[in-house]
């Protein structure tokens, strides 16, 4: 896998009538060969996001989930695509109730799978493996500067999240499994 190649391939497919599914499509080729995603990335070994593209319209990037790492429900505001290349990623997807949100349906994704998340999708995700999963993320916006929701996992209480947050949440994931302050 040409990493600057399938950037180029998103960016282009990016700019299609129904970007989502085009984008999806070159995802779906990627992840359909987990192995050669793994030796352009490599293997993951920290909780991180690896940052392979990032505009106000398409944001693009590789993340690794620790073993067991959970990340309470949050929302994107824009689509979003999945592709696993390693491990598994179990998915609970959530709608907004009243003043709160429930869970109403699950997708577990394997190495090889993709997920096509709306832009209105609710999620939470789990690996729950005792190994590493790595994904790479495509979102049809800028991920890192949205302003977006996360949800208390106890209480449900909606929070404010954008991208310094997520990347708050796994640093700590590293110094939950490695002792390493973030």
């Amino acid at each position: 896998m040409d990493i600057d190649r399938f950037v180029e391939e998103c960016v282009a497919a990016n700019k299609e009538v129904d970007a989502q599914a085009a984008v999806q499509e070159v995802l779906a080729r990627a992840v359909h060969k987990p192995g050669a995603v793994m030796d352009a990335i490599g293997e993951p070994s920290r909780a991180g996001i690896t940052v392979l593209h990032h505009t106000d319209t398409l944001t693009i990037f590789s993340a690794a989930w620790t073993p067991q790492m959970n990340l309470m429900p949050h929302d994107h505001l824009m689509w979003a695509n999945i592709g696993i290349y390693s491990g598994r990623e179990d998915n609970i997807f959530w709608r907004r109730q009243d003043d709160s949100i429930k869970a109403f349906s699950a997708e577990a994704l394997f190495k090889g799978d993709t997920s096509a998340l709306p832009l209105d999708a609710i999620h939470s995700v789990t690996n729950p493996l005792l190994k590493f999963t790595a994904a790479i993320h495509i979102y049809g916006g800028d991920f890192f500067e949205t302003r977006r929701s996360l949800w208390d996992p106890e209480t449900l209480e909606e929070k404010p999240s954008d991208g310094e947050i997520i990347r708050e949440i796994f640093a700590r994931e590293n110094e939950r499994m490695f002792g390493e302050a973030p």
